[in-house]
C-alpha cells in the first residue's frame, strides 16, 4: 500500500437550508457477472443480440424446467469478494423473491437474502492526494436479472425482450458510509475499477452491465456519529432509494436534488416517506416510483429447486492465489519502483489496460518517469483527440519505448521526438528508421553548433549587448540557433556554447 497518511473527508453540508444538514448515502450496486452463460441456464449473455434470441427454457420458466447453478458465476462472485477483502461464506443459499414483473416470466426472482455468498468487506475510495474514505461492504449476493420492457415501439402496447432474463448479477451492498455526491460517484468508480481488474464485470454502465440503487437520507450534525456508536439506523433519518442509476454524473445530480427535497420537507414540518424514486435527467429531479418494500413484502423463502451452495476452502484458496495485482497495490508499486507521483500513478492504473501498456513501455526503455510522461501527456492526449481507446492505439509500446530510447541516447531532442511520435502515430513504422530517413538526428557536433552560434551572434550585435546586461535574454539566442539548425541541435550544448560566447 502507499505509505501515506490518509485524512477522512468532511461530510457534505447542504448549503442554503435553515439548519445544517449532513448527507448519508448507502449504495446497492448491481454488477453483471462476466460469463458467457447465465446463472441457472446455458443461455447466452451476448449483448445486442436479436430480442428474445438468448432465452433458454429455464429463462422462459417453461413447465418442468429446473435451474442448474453455473459454477463459473460462483467463482466470479468469490473472486470479487476476495478482491474487496471480504469474508467468503463457505455455505450460502438461494431464496425466492416473489413479485410480478412483465419481464420476469417466473413471477419470482432467484436471489440470496438470508445466506449470501460473500460477507463483510471494504473499499478504500480516494478523494484526492492524501484524502480517502473507507466504505464498508455489508455483503455480496448472487441473483438473476430480469428482462427488459420496451414502451417506445408502439403507442398502444409494450414489448418484452427476455435476453437479459437469468443473467447473473452480483449485488454489492455498502454500509451507509458515503457522505456526499462526489464520494458516491468516486465509490462507484473505484468499485468498477476493481471489478475490471478482477475480470468479474466489465463495468459497462451504458449497456446496463453495472447500475446502482442509491439510498439517500439527511440528518443533523452529530447524528451519524451516534449511529456509528450504536448501529441504530433511526439516527440517520428516513431514506429514499434512487433506482437504476447508470451514470456518475446523474448519480451526483440525483443525490443533490433528493437531499434538498428531503431537507425542504423536514424544515417545513413534514416527514420524509420511505419510497423508491426515479431520477429524470431532463428535468433534473426525482419522482416517486413506488412505496419502498421491505423483505417481508417479497415473501422470501428458500428456493426448493436449489440445494444450499457449499464450497471448499481449498477452492477459495486457489482462487485467491490467482488474483491479479489490484489497483491500490499496483499504484503503490508504481510510486515506489518508478518514482512516480501519486497522481501520475493513479492515472496510469485507472484502467488495467493503461497500466499494462505503461509497463510494456518501461520494460523496453528502462525509464519510468519519462515513460509515464510520454504515455500520459503525449499518447493519451493524442488518443483523446482522435477519440480512440488505448487498445486501438496506432503507436505500440515498443514504438513508444523506441522514441524514448532515442531521446535518452541523445539522438533526438524532445521537440523532434514529438514530430517523430506524430509521424509514427499517423504513418506507422520504426521511429529510429523515421529519424534516419528524414534526417532528424540531433546535431551533437559542438563544432557545427559553435558555427551556428557565431553566425547568430554576429548578426545581432544589439541583442548581444542586451543579453550581457540581462543574462535571461540569452534564451533568445538559443531559440535562434535551434531555429537555424531545424531544431536538431542538442539544446544543452547550445545553452553551454551561447553562455560561453556571451561571457555569461
Amino acid at each position: 500500500m502507499l505509505d501515506l497518511t490518509y485524512e477522512t473527508p468532511k461530510p457534505k453540508v447542504i448549503a442554503g437550508a435553515k439548519h445544517d444538514w449532513e448527507l448519508v448515502i448507502g449504495m446497492e450496486v448491481h454488477a453483471q457477472v462476466s460469463s458467457k452463460a447465465k446463472l441457472f441456464s446455458g443461455g447466452s449473455t451476448q449483448f445486442g443480440a436479436e430480442p428474445n434470441s438468448n432465452v433458454a427454457f429455464v429463462d422462459a420458466a417453461m413447465p418442468g424446467m429446473l435451474p442448474v447453478i453455473n459454477e463459473f458465476c460462483v467463482e466470479q462472485a468469490v473472486r470479487t469478494g476476495l478482491g474487496l477483502k471480504a469474508e467468503i461464506n463457505l455455505r450460502s443459499a438461494f431464496d425466492r423473491k416473489n413479485y410480478f414483473y412483465p419481464d420476469l416470466p417466473q413471477g419470482y426472482q432467484i436471489s440470496q437474502l438470508y445466506h449470501p455468498i460473500v460477507g463483510e468487506g471494504e473499499i478504500l475510495v480516494d478523494m484526492g492526494p492524501g484524502v480517502a474514505r473507507l466504505v464498508r461492504v455489508e455483503r455480496i449476493h448472487l441473483e438473476q436479472d430480469a428482462g427488459k420492457s420496451i414502451h417506445d415501439m408502439d403507442p398502444n402496447m409494450s414489448f418484452v425482450d427476455l435476453n437479459r432474463t437469468g443473467v447473473a448479477l452480483m449485488e454489492i451492498v455498502s454500509r451507509p458510509d458515503i457522505r456526499g455526491p462526489e464520494e458516491a460517484a468516486a465509490y462507484v468508480t473505484k468499485l468498477r475499477q476493481i471489478l475490471r481488474y478482477l475480470g468479474t464485470c466489465d463495468g459497462n454502465m451504458q449497456n446496463g452491465n453495472m447500475r446502482a440503487d442509491v439510498n439517500v437520507s439527511v440528518c443533523r450534525p452529530g447524528q451519524y456519529e451516534k449511529y456509528m456508536e450504536t448501529q441504530d439506523f433511526s439516527h440517520l433519518g428516513t431514506r429514499c432509494e434512487l433506482k437504476n442509476m447508470n451514470s456518475m454524473r446523474f448519480i451526483q445530480q440525483a443525490i443533490d436534488f433528493e437531499a434538498r427535497r428531503q431537507i425542504q420537507i423536514l424544515e417545513s414540518g413534514g416527514e420524509v416517506v420511505q419510497e423508491t424514486r426515479l431520477y429524470d435527467p431532463d428535468k433534473g429531479e426525482t419522482r416517486s416510483m413506488r412505496s419502498k418494500e421491505e423483505a417481508h413484502d417479497y415473501r422470501y423463502f428458500p428456493d426448493p429447486d436449489l440445494l444450499p451452495l457449499e464450497i471448499e476452502q481449498d477452492w477459495v484458496d486457489d482462487i485467491a492465489a490467482s488474483l491479479p495485482e489490484l489497483p491500490d497495490e499496483k499504484k503503490a508499486r508504481f510510486v515506489k519502483d518508478f518514482g512516480l507521483s501519486e497522481y501520475d500513478a493513479s492515472v496510469l492504473t485507472a484502467e488495467v489496460i493503461n497500466a499494462t501498456f505503461f509497463e510494456d513501455v518501461v520494460a523496453k526503455c528502462d525509464d519510468g518517469k519519462l515513460a509515464a510522461n510520454w504515455v500520459i501527456n503525449e499518447l493519451f492526449g493524442r488518443l483523446k483527440k482522435d477519440d480512440l481507446g488505448i487498445g486501438d492505439s496506432p503507436v505500440s509500446p515498443n514504438q513508444l519505448a523506441e522514441i524514448i530510447t532515442l531521446i535518452k541516447k541523445g539522438d533526438i531532442s524532445g521537440k523532434i521526438a514529438k514530430d517523430v511520435f506524430e509521424i509514427t502515430f499517423t504513418e506507422g513504422g520504426s521511429p529510429a528508421q523515421i529519424v534516419e530517413d528524414k534526417g532528424l538526428k540531433q546535431v551533437t557536433d559542438t563544432g557545427a553548433i559553435e558555427t551556428a552560434v557565431d553566425e547568430v551572434i554576429a548578426a545581432n550585435p544589439q541583442q548581444v549587448e542586451k543579453a550581457q546586461q540581462n543574462p535571461k535574454l540569452a534564451g533568445w539566442f538559443v531559440g535562434q540557433v535551434m531555429k537555424a539548425t531545424g531544431g536538431k541541435a542538442n539544446p544543452k550544448a547550445v545553452n553551454d556554447i551561447v553562455s560561453a560566447k556571451l561571457g555569461l
